[in-house]
């Protein structure tokens, strides 16, 4: 009985997804308009191929002067190392010293612990407007006011940081289970209590995972603040490539992609530790 029921299954038709005239209109619409953008964008970013075959001979000269590295220990590789020591410290402070900011903007800005709609769209602005502007800007911005230096790009990284983390911490507050802080609500616990004995600690893992996404970010990030003279070895790089040093360079390149490896591979581990 069981093999008959197996071959009738087996001989049934799959039955054809009817789409109305209207979805086929619309998907056409969407794919034109679609196809018209990305026509558009190559035309004003003035994309050409034949351009790119043409500078080919540059691009073999620029990696040949590269290679081999420089591995001299002074003052290439040691000077490197110093750098990328205050690569990582830059991204570290801008990280850890923007979580205070961050956590009062969330707190403003989150549904799940803002109750007053004038507060929370002032709050959800500020952090807008911190990540609409770019931590490079910042960092010309503060550079003007605090001199070329390290101090600069943490002062750049902590502002774009606060807005970036701010949206993403409020958004995985209001994610969590909302039956704790409504416990607390009808015991009579203030705004700061609530988010004291119950937004945080529901939401401690996943903030701790974001904030270590960001510090692999920051670290990155402040690479390209050294070249607008923030400190770090993305001064480095900038110079060697002023001095036509190309082989300095790589060696710097190297560097970075080290640090960022480490970066990378430390706060996966720690993520994985405070997945439950």
């Amino acid at each position: 009985m069981s093999a008959v029921i197996e071959r009738t299954v087996q001989r049934l038709p799959v039955p054809r997804r009817r789409r109305s005239p209207r979805t086929i209109i619309t998907a056409g619409l969407i794919t034109a308009a679609l196809v018209a953008l990305h026509a558009a964008a190559w035309i004003d970013t003035d994309m050409d191929l034949g351009m790119l075959a043409e500078g080919r001979h540059g691009m073999a000269r620029f990696v040949a002067e590269a290679f081999p590295p420089d591995f001299a220990w002074d003052p290439v590789v040691r000077s490197g190392l110093e750098a990328c020591l205050v690569t990582l410290w830059i991204g570290l402070l801008g990280t850890t010293l923007s979580i205070p900011f961050t956590i009062v903007l969330c707190a403003l800005g989150s549904r799940a612990t803002s109750s007053n709609a004038a507060v929370y769209q002032i709050a959800r602005g500020i952090m807008s407007f911190l990540r609409a502007v770019p931590d490079v800007v910042f960092a010309l911005i503060f550079v003007t006011a605090v001199g070329l230096g390290p101090f600069a790009g943490v002062l750049a990284l902590v502002c774009n940081n606060t807005g970036v983390m701010g949206k993403l911490w409020s958004e995985a507050m209001e994610e969590i289970d909302d039956g704790p802080a409504q416990a607390l609500r009808l015991a009579g616990a203030g705004r700061v209590q609530l988010i004291a004995h119950a937004v945080l600690p529901a939401a401690v893992p996943q903030l701790i995972g974001l904030a270590l996404y960001r510090l692999d970010v920051n670290v990155r990030a402040s690479l390209v603040l050294g070249l607008v003279g923030a400190g770090g070895i993305g001064f480095l790089i900038n110079q060697s490539i002023q001095e036509f040093r190309f082989d300095e360079m790589l060696t710097y390149i190297l560097m970075v992609l080290a640090l960022v490896v480490a970066v990378d591979v430390l706060s996966s581990v720690i993520r994985r530790r405070l997945t439950p």
